[in-house]
């Protein structure tokens, strides 16, 4: 009796803790608030700070962290276009690997130049800096994939794809340097210089080869598996991405970037039941992002950040308007065919959230030095970043001319055709012209291969016959063949 009442608590608080950020993250919505922001901000009212709840499993906290960025990555990269980030390939690899680099330098030297002043309370080793630069040097992506999509912004310039690759591909960079820092701050054989060269060859090489392979063998597998419930067809690319994600860590490769190009793969193929899975996908990683801020939210004692609060204040300010936009500036030097205002903007596109958060949990499951206050310094800044940058994303746009207002066509009918039947719908507009050859369905000005499946006049819809009158201002739903070179097999 005891357990089933323990079982009902456990549900009940973490319902009433799920119920409360959604609720939170919608007000926020309205006023400009990142709904994160938000979510991290309804763990630390429930917390040991707030209503007492209880909470400081590091070890699980991480685990599911790793669980959650998984899916995120795998689905922002499901989500981004070949199309699209082809022609931004050498500046989103630049900025994801050069510049987490050199935000981690810039980052890492001046909190090494603040701990020498003696009015701050904090005052961290070189080696111990740039750890800490390290844990912070990278995009959230669940933060920016989650700022783009509900902000719906459209964005001039090419920047929206480059802002996906970049938060989509530089986290396996910083997490590389941030396991690299703490074999070296701890010592031992596997802190020196050769083991940690070795262990950045192996997690990219290693990395992309099994997201790409396992990406190739997921659409043959979907496509072929011929599962008679369609509902499984997601649970099943579910348990792909954790396959992906655990061959890729245990081959010594980064199981991140793994998921994410087999995301990329996935996203580009034809496959079977593809908005079921798209989703699936869309609903989990939401509730993944939810219940793993509103965790670090939990994780997190308030009282220690106003310890913190003046060091990690100056950082964060430093980060947001020094290191992050002089890393970008500089990463992008060679593509002098981005302008200033999109730089800028990239730039201000820094944001912390999640990763940072779970990043800094490495320190402490590695027992290093004084990595309480390297995690609440990071909270810190992560607030911080999601307060600033995050609330202004599209006010920034505006100022620099960069927001592209785009009117997204609503369906009139609701109708879709499953992708692998390589048929095509689209939604026309009958205008005179079309009805100059005579006003009835057989004489409209059609291509050969183009088959009216359904008409709407006014609210009234029609199953179309060949003698049926048309009248301008009716929609029709067309069916067609799909242009053979937008298919992929």
């Amino acid at each position: 009796m005891e357990y089933i009442a323990t079982t009902e608590i456990i549900l009940l608080i973490g319902s009433l803790l799920m119920l409360a950020g959604i609720l939170a993250g919608k007000l926020g919505t309205r006023f400009g608030v990142p709904a994160l922001l938000l979510f991290l901000i309804t763990g630390m009212l429930f917390g040991s700070s707030g209503l007492g709840l209880e909470y400081s499993d590091t070890g699980a906290t991480q685990f599911f962290g790793t669980v959650a960025l998984s899916v995120i990555l795998f689905f922002g990269g499901m989500e981004t276009k070949i199309s699209d980030i082809r022609p931004v390939l050498g500046p989103g690899i630049a900025l994801s690997t050069v510049g987490v680099l050199l935000t981690t330098f810039f980052f890492g030297g001046f909190l090494y130049w603040m701990g020498t002043f003696s009015y701050f309370s904090i005052h961290l080793s070189f080696p111990i800096a740039l750890l800490l630069a390290a844990t912070m040097s990278s995009t959230d992506s669940a933060s920016v994939f989650a700022l783009l999509r509900s902000n719906n912004m459209h964005l001039k310039e090419g920047i929206k794809p480059i802002l996906e690759l970049e938060s989509g591909s530089n986290d396996p960079m910083a997490y590389m340097l941030t396991i690299a820092l703490i074999q070296f701050v701890t010592g031992g054989s596997d802190g020196s210089w050769w083991n940690i060269l070795l262990t950045f060859v192996l997690q990219f090489s290693v990395g992309a080869g099994v997201g790409f392979l396992f990406g190739r063998i997921a659409v043959l597998f979907l496509n072929r598996i011929n599962i008679d419930n369609g509902a499984l067809y997601p649970i099943s690319l579910l348990c792909a991405v954790f396959l992906t994600y655990s061959i890729a860590s245990l081959l010594l490769g980064n199981g991140y970037l793994a998921v994410y190009i087999m995301g990329i793969i996935l996203g580009r193929y034809k496959i079977v039941h593809k908005k079921s899975i798209l989703t699936f996908f869309d609903g989990i990683t939401w509730l993944l992002q939810i219940v793993l801020f509103i965790l670090l939210g939990l994780l997190v004692n308030a009282e220690d950040l106003i310890v913190v609060a003046p060091f990690a204040l100056l950082a964060g300010l430093f980060m947001i308007f020094v290191a992050r936009p002089l890393a970008v500036h500089l990463s992008l030097l060679p593509f002098s065919s981005i302008s200033y205002r999109a730089k800028s903007f990239l730039s201000w596109v820094g944001l912390r959230g999640a990763v940072p958060i779970i990043f800094a949990t490495y320190p402490l499951m590695n027992n290093v030095e004084g990595a309480d206050t390297l995690f609440n310094i990071v909270f810190f800044i992560t607030l911080l970043s999601l307060l600033i940058q995050g609330s202004s994303l599209p006010q920034v746009a505006r100022w620099l001319g960069l927001d592209d207002e785009v009117y997204e066509h609503v369906s009139l009918f609701g109708v879709e055709i499953p992708q692998h039947t390589g048929a095509q719908m689209e939604e026309r507009l009958v205008e005179h012209q079309m009805l100059a050859s005579g006003n009835k369905l057989m004489e409209l000005d059609l291509r050969e291969e183009e088959l009216v499946i359904l008409v709407r006049r006014g609210e009234d819809y029609m199953v179309p016959k060949g003698k049926l009158e048309i009248h301008v201002g009716d929609v029709l739903l067309i069916v067609s063949a799909r242009d053979p070179s937008d298919q992929h097999h």
